[in-house]
């Protein structure tokens, strides 16, 4: 509503897929079913004709190719996390790549952006390629793919905070850049158009949802829960605790290049020209420890039980656990990492690997921080925070305790749902501009930190010692 309340709520996990180990793909089709199934679930509750649009927000790199005659994917969508380019992007450092990627895109080379994952695609599924280059094959992050069959396939785009994640646009600009497709190897003719990500694009099909709507805001995931947060100003800054964490901080108006490891990216366009551009690290294994936790090990059979299982010691017992199952992203980008627990002892029990796992989210988070206030030049004297791992009390106090700053947490903590909503319903006039926005922003509570300065410096001397001996472990896998 107009005060940023949720007014309909629906969830549904879908399926993730690990053909071997790196690798993590989603079905395509199930992407759309368990969508569309939720949004109907939704309308089911409310009045379609109430709906003033539909905004989209999707976790960013994830890569889908599908064919235009058909409509129907190529391949499974290879998921952001997944880790299987790391020789092909090892390869354009090598090359000597990386101080002009960066310099156009923002980025480092990582198997985390996207355009290394469509060059897999173009190159391992049979005919693709040749397919591509006569104009057969689209590309588009999750985004896109919804935008497709959100509109029987009549519109191919997608927003300028998706595109910056691909590792093929020109950050600068907002627009693809020769150098970097033709470095890459990637056919312009596969990819979507770029839009802001707050305007009218188009309506969905009558069928698809009942009624049409239009979609008018479509944001990835971090920096839709970026303006769901009000940061509106820079020096602002937000983390997602969601599968992976996502720190984010408004830059302002021009892109900042990071000199300590981060990636610069845009943060949004809106519907009028304005821009904000934002640094970013992310930690590519955040609430999905929790999830490991729950469906490898069995130590619980629901998420939020971690807190309780956590309680039940008073500290680690001297157990740290680096969750980097899927390598290590901002500062340290070691694709070839992997996870590890150390410092058990006979005496090491179900708690303290609770307590660590959790440990290990805010740990990874104060990392990405500690190289955010040196690229920025400023000490951030608060963090907000969303995301379901946000609910956790426990890591909250963790992480101001580790930070030695106050965490904010706000009443609605689906801010990245809440951002997607805010650039659709500014593009229709749902709300007048950010101001209104920003007066719908409630803290639900606020962590101070309750630990000494010293204390907090001791457990990351601790956890750097771990992050050294689970780099590189998978190197020989090549």
């Amino acid at each position: 509503d107009r005060e940023g309340a949720i007014q309909g709520l629906a969830q549904q996990e879908f399926t993730q897929h690990f053909p071997r180990p790196g690798w993590v793909e989603h079905d395509p089709e199930e992407i759309w079913s368990s969508q569309l199934s939720v949004a109907r679930e939704v309308l089911s509750k409310v009045d379609p004709g109430s709906i003033a649009a539909l905004g989209i927000t999707n976790q960013r790199e994830t890569t889908l190719i599908w064919d235009r005659r058909t409509g129907k994917p190529i391949h499974n969508a290879i998921v952001w996390q997944d880790r299987r380019t790391a020789p092909f992007c090892r390869a354009l450092v090598e090359a000597g790549h990386q101080p002009e990627v960066q310099k156009r895109s923002g980025l480092v080379i990582d198997p985390y952006f996207s355009g290394s994952k469509i060059c897999w695609l173009l190159d391992n599924v049979p005919g693709a390629r040749a397919d591509a280059e006569a104009g057969h094959l689209a590309f588009g992050t999750v985004d896109s793919w919804l935008v497709h069959r959100l509109t029987g396939g009549r519109l191919h785009l997608t927003d300028v905070t998706n595109a910056s994640r691909t590792m093929l646009m020109n950050l600068e600009r907002g627009a693809w850049d020769p150098w970097l497709l033709d470095t890459l190897g990637v056919p312009e003719s596969l990819l979507p158009e770029i839009v802001a990500s707050s305007a009218v694009y188009g309506e969905t099909d009558t069928d698809v949802l009942g009624a049409r709507l239009p979609i008018a805001g479509i944001g990835g995931d971090q920096q839709a829960a970026l303006f769901g947060q009000s940061c509106f100003e820079p020096g602002q800054a937000k983390n997602t605790y969601g599968t992976g964490c996502f720190l984010l901080l408004n830059v302002g108006e021009r892109p900042q290049p990071s000199k300590n490891a981060l990636v610069s990216t845009a943060g949004w366009t809106l519907g009028g020209g304005a821009r904000a551009f934002a640094l970013e690290g992310s930690v590519f294994i955040g609430g999905a420890v929790v999830q490991w936790l729950r469906d490898e090990l069995q130590l619980f059979s629901s998420a939020p039980e971690i807190e309780d299982m956590a309680k039940t010691v008073d500290d680690n017992g001297g157990v740290v656990l680096v969750p980097a199952f899927a390598g290590l992203g901002a500062p340290h980008w070691d694709p070839y990492a992997r996870g590890l627990i150390v410092g058990l002892t006979r005496g090491s029990n179900r708690g303290h690997i609770a307590r660590a796992a959790l440990e290990g989210i805010a740990r990874q988070v104060a990392d990405v921080m500690t190289a955010m206030e040196k690229d920025a030049e400023i000490e951030l004297s608060e963090l907000r925070v969303d995301g379901g791992a946000a609910a956790n009390d426990l890591l909250m106090q963790f992480q101001a305790d580790i930070l030695q700053v106050p965490v904010v947490r706000p009443k609605v903590l689906e801010t990245t749902a809440l951002g997607a909503a805010y650039f659709a319903g500014l593009a229709t006039g749902f709300w007048r501009d950010t101001s209104d926005i920003q007066a719908n922003f409630q803290v639900d509570r606020v962590f101070e930190p309750a630990v000494a300065a010293d204390r907090a410096e001791r457990e990351r001397a601790r956890w750097s010692t771990a992050l050294v001996r689970a780099r590189e472990w998978a190197q020989s896998e090549d």
